[in-house]
């Protein structure tokens, strides 16, 4: 240790500029990884919220809500291999909506409950909607950025239903548009008023729901399979990634930071190899004089960990400060634990690329490397 940090001290100029391009990649990849944990929960936030294990939907509706429409009979079916209180009916409907007296467009996506259920969302401002009542709507939290407030009454242009909204939730979204929830009631006036229209082919009660969130263990989910020939029993995870775009985003912004994980590796590889091959005749005389190898590969071992942990300290607090000044709308989250095994994953690569380095110093002779330096 006593080596690393003076070498480090005697070379400042050299090893600042390396600490300042692994603070700059650093910087990065948790930024971009932040990125991505907002988008994918901004993606698929009101699914993600909900306290379900898997969703029944209709069979080759390939996953995803908004393909698939179930009769009650199901959610009945469902209900006695699950039990009653582990299913909930969900319908999922994107649509555009506009707030009465004015111009300006909204897209949303309609979400039908049960209020008295736990899809229920919790209520951050005005007040809950009921069984009992119709016409009220809970809405997210950012609607209010397009001028949306409790007792605004919001028309769908689809329908031409009108809703009223009556409170506010946060952190509900799905495919990146504001979530907008409705009771049952209201759900199914809007399934007759899309029945209704022309070129619909829609005219019977049969079909009501877009799906049924279930709490279910492995042995009643097998189970649903058996019960329900007709429908697709799908986990939380898979109903995610089925939403659109959700897997092409992820996977472009995951491919960025496996790419900054591998540039930063090569870099400091380089570096440090380089290094390497300047001290040989160093390295040599010191293990002349009994230094041993062990020794001076934790040398430069320690001098990677220190570079990088510095880097990783240093990103964090930019990180931060970005974030804290970053628009509401911006969708940006950095758990602790995804900060945490970023950063593991980030010393780890860094380690790796040190493996080079450390290979030249066992190779080295010192008879050669005193050779070389005496002439």
């Amino acid at each position: 240790m006593y080596l690393a940090i003076r070498e480090m001290r005697f070379a400042k100029v050299r090893y600042s500029l390396i600490a300042i391009i692994m603070l700059l990649v650093a910087f990065l990849v948790l930024f971009v990884t932040g990125l991505a944990r907002g988008l994918a929960y901004d993606n698929a936030a009101s699914i993600q919220n909900m306290d379900a294990t898997h969703f029944i939907m209709e069979k080759d509706s390939n996953h995803r809500f908004t393909r698939s429409q179930l009769s009650g009979q199901v959610l009945v079916q469902a209900g006695s291999i699950a039990g009653q209180q582990n299913v909930q009916p969900l319908g999922v409907k994107m649509t555009t909506m506009t707030a009465e007296g004015t111009a300006g467009k909204l897209d949303v996506t309609l979400l039908g409950i049960r209020p008295e259920g736990w899809l229920m969302p919790k209520v951050t401002e005005g007040s809950a909607i009921t069984s009992n009542g119709t016409g009220q709507v809970l809405v997210d939290r950012k609607l209010k950025d397009s001028g949306v407030g409790l007792g605004t009454v919001l028309v769908d242009q689809a329908s031409g239903l009108k809703w009223t909204v009556s409170g506010f939730v946060s952190d509900e979204s799905f495919s990146h548009s504001p979530a907008v929830f409705l009771n049952e009631h209201d759900w199914r006036q809007l399934q007759l008023a899309t029945m209704a229209r022309p070129g619909t082919g829609g005219s019977g009660d049969e079909k009501t729901y877009s799906a049924i969130a279930v709490k279910a263990d492995k042995h009643q989910a097998e189970q649903l399979v058996s019960a329900l020939p007709d429908s697709e029993i799908v986990t939380k995870s898979d109903a995610v990634s089925a939403i659109p775009g959700y897997k092409e985003e992820q996977g472009s912004l995951w491919m960025m930071i496996i790419f900054l994980f591998i540039i930063s590796s090569f870099v400091l590889a380089v570096f440090f190899y380089v290094i390497t091959i300047q001290k040989s005749s160093q390295f040599g005389i010191l293990k002349a004089i009994g230094t041993r190898t062990a020794y001076l590969v934790r040398s430069v071992t320690l001098q990677v960990l220190l570079l990088s942990a510095g880097s990783l300290i240093v990103s964090m607090l930019l990180v931060q400060a970005i974030e804290a000044v970053l628009p509401g709308g911006m969708p940006f989250q950095l758990q602790p634990s995804t900060l945490a095994y970023t950063s593991g994953a980030f010393i780890a690569m860094s380690l790796a690329g040190s493996l080079l380095s450390v290979w030249k110093v066992t190779k080295i002779d010192a008879l050669d490397a005193i050779g070389r330096s005496a002439a």
